[in-house]
């Protein structure tokens, strides 16, 4: 076996060509086997799947080439994407958690999102996003189990010329003020502890309870969890809570808020924080206000417009 993949595949490609159809082969896979690859999909009805594989072979083989893995490698390789691939479950996504530990989610999610500096900044899914969020009342509290500092969000869903969008729907989630997601813990949390789905009012308002949301590791009981091992990088995600909205005739957005002032928020582990999407919590100590929300007074008060981009 030769020392470099490269080499090795190379080799064993053109001895395999030549011996099952003659010395008379008019094209050398050993130097040419990159564009025989991309012209092997040439017939590919979709153009954009034709485009992406091709675009796809070229890198790889690129990559293979600048850093000459040995057959060793490569098959640790393929180890470790088949072991994120077991890892996957109806309520854990591991291969989004790869993606999102390498910059790609966030790299997607950016070249994918609103550009206009008037509507509000997107952000990444997260692996956490696997189950559907109950329906709740405007104002009803989402953290069941009364695990962290009571706060109240609060906002309102406009359009980018600053119109109220009434009926606009907001899919909530966060984890616990333990740092775990209810599907992390069936047998702990209540099913949808930590979710909702709220429908905004007449003039786009919607408001609920719930805790503030703390700095949490990323599952790293898995491959990417070695991964992180590996190269000494640290698991954390800043304080946040997640978003989705969406509002008829409006392009929804995926985003999330996070603590202002919190920790981790230049070094998430997914790479997912934007400026503008870091909030004050404030400490707000308002009896009348209090008592409006439904929470004990002093308490912690988040207020968050969603601005979206009509389609």
């Amino acid at each position: 076996m030769a020392e470099y993949f490269g080499r090795d595949v190379a080799t064993n490609v053109g001895a395999d060509v030549s011996a099952s159809v003659g010395s008379d082969v008019g094209t050398d896979f050993t130097t040419e086997i990159t564009e025989a690859v991309v012209d092997s999909f040439a017939g590919t009805p979709d153009p954009r799947l034709r485009g992406l594989l091709g675009a796809l072979t070229r890198h790889l083989h690129d990559f293979v080439r600048e850093t000459q893995p040995t057959m060793e490698e490569w098959e640790q390789a393929i180890g470790f994407l088949t072991a994120t691939g077991h890892m996957c479950t109806d309520t854990r996504q591991e291969f989004i958690l790869l993606s999102d530990v390498l910059g790609v989610s966030m790299l997607v999610e950016t070249l994918n999102g609103h550009r206009d500096p008037r509507t509000t900044e997107s952000t990444v899914l997260g692996p956490f996003h696997m189950t559907a969020s109950p329906p709740r009342e405007l104002g009803a509290d989402i953290d069941l189990m009364g695990t962290g500092e009571p706060c109240v969000i609060d906002g309102q869903v406009l359009s980018r010329d600053g119109t109220p969008l009434p009926g606009a729907v907001l899919d909530v989630w966060q984890a616990n003020g333990e740092g775990f997601y209810d599907v992390q813990q069936p047998d702990v949390q209540p099913p949808g502890n930590g979710r909702g789905l709220f429908t905004a009012d007449a003039e786009g308002r919607f408001r609920f309870r719930t805790c503030v949301p703390s700095p949490y590791p990323i599952p790293t009981d898995g491959p990417v969890g070695a991964l992180l091992g590996a190269t000494a990088r640290h698991p954390y995600r800043p304080a946040h809570i997640h978003f989705i909205a969406s509002a008829a005739g409006h392009a929804p957005v995926t985003t999330h808020i996070f603590v202002a002032g919190g920790a981790h928020l230049e070094s998430d582990a997914v790479f997912a924080v934007k400026k503008s999407l870091v909030q004050d919590f404030t400490q707000t100590d308002d009896l009348s206000l209090a008592r409006e929300f439904g929470v004990a007074n002093p308490f912690r008060h988040a207020h968050f417009d969603l601005v979206l981009e009509p389609e």
